[in-house]
């Protein structure tokens, strides 16, 4: 299982994860892996997508630690529906979701974690982090990073 952050705008709009450069970006690295998508479950921490407007355009926002905690109850019936054995989660607003306010990405990332149900958990950067490095060998040296860390999950 993975576990994003929040649907951004072309997710909301879809009605599906993980689509557009993220999504290009996590398809890369699975397939680098030979996971085929439709064998890993594909989910969001947080439900809705937050979004300031800006003219026609609609801007990310954060989600408040209100929001996340009360989205918490489906990404709990998620898990536990499903039944993975490792979640793997990417971003901070997921760590969250799943570790606590505590929870830091760049400190934690890589660790195998105790998660719900019984599961391991395994944090790493979203792969929206990786899109919006401009330089591209911190880039392509950030993408092999999150391959190593899907590869450990």
């Amino acid at each position: 299982m993975l576990v994003g952050e929040q649907p951004g705008d072309a997710e909301d709009k879809a009605g599906s994860p993980f689509v557009r450069p993220a999504g290009r970006m996590l398809d890369r690295a699975m397939t680098e892996l030979a996971i085929d998508r439709s064998d890993v479950y594909l989910t969001k921490a947080v439900k809705h997508f937050k979004w300031l407007p800006k003219g026609s355009r609609r801007l990310h926002k954060n989600p408040s630690a209100r929001e996340v905690a009360a989205c918490r109850p489906w990404l709990e019936a998620e898990i536990a529906a499903i039944g993975p054995s490792v979640i793997v989660v990417l971003g901070a607003t997921a760590g969250r979701a799943l570790l606590g306010p505590s929870f830091r990405v760049t400190q934690q990332r890589g660790q195998v974690l105790p998660g719900p149900n019984g599961s391991v958990l395994v944090p790493t950067i979203h792969p929206s982090a990786i899109v919006r490095i401009r330089d591209t060998c911190e880039r392509e040296e950030a993408f092999r990073q999150f391959v190593e860390g899907l590869q450990s999950a």
